[in-house]
């Protein structure tokens, strides 16, 4: 049930991240609203999963899951395009993400 909450943590930050170009630096007051809402969601579920799983853990998994799909969400929606380097990056969150993961159940 944790992963479950984490996952949905993850989703409403990225969300959350997503929108705050809409935001107009919070000068929009829907979208301003809609976006400080998410991540309240956000870190509400993070507080909710760290009282089942370390905190180190579940803030790994967040942000590096967080920011990989961040990272695919600009290429895919928005045509930021990621360069060698920034792909490079991403391997590597996902190389982390899955270390932290595989060393925690030991």
């Amino acid at each position: 049930m944790a992963y479950a909450l984490l996952l949905l943590a993850i989703a409403s930050e990225v969300a959350a991240t997503s929108l705050l170009g809409r935001t107009e630096g919070f000068t929009r007051p829907l979208w301003t609203t809609v976006c400080l809402s998410a991540y309240g969601v956000s870190f509400y579920l993070l507080a909710q999963v760290v009282q089942h799983l370390p905190v180190g853990i579940a803030y790994a998994l967040w942000s590096g899951l967080g920011t990989a799909a961040i990272v695919l969400i600009g290429a895919t929606f928005l045509g930021q395009v990621p360069n060698l380097p920034t792909v490079g990056g991403i391997v590597l969150i996902a190389a982390g993400v899955l270390t932290v993961h595989l060393a925690q159940a030991h």
